[in-house]
């Protein structure tokens, strides 16, 4: 399994509780694929630095997960088509080796 980290904004007027229950039901599409949720890190309403879409603030979330493959294929696409979700990337943080230093 491989190591990713996602970072997502939900759309600011998504009430608190339905807002709870989106990041248990994202982060239930990660395990339900056979993933493991390493860590959840809520960072909470900020501004954006430009608007998207009409709105100028969303609610951050950033999860650190583990998943094959196929399951890191199902979360994309069930992202790409919430409609809570405004905007998302999910990054490889595997190991890499250390960038050597020039002389």
């Amino acid at each position: 399994m491989s190591k990713y980290e996602v970072m997502y904004i939900i759309n600011a007027g998504v009430e608190e509780e339905k807002r709870a229950a989106l990041i248990e039901q994202l982060g239930g599409i990660i395990t339900s694929e056979g993933g493991k949720i390493v860590k959840t890190d809520e960072w909470g309403m900020r501004d954006f630095a430009y608007e998207i879409d009409d709105m100028t603030k969303g609610y951050y979330v950033v999860v650190t997960f583990e998943s094959e493959n196929d399951g890191l294929k199902e979360f994309d696409r069930l992202m790409r088509i919430n409609p809570n979700v405004v905007r998302f990337m999910i990054v490889n943080i595997d190991d890499k080796p250390e960038p050597k230093e020039s002389k």
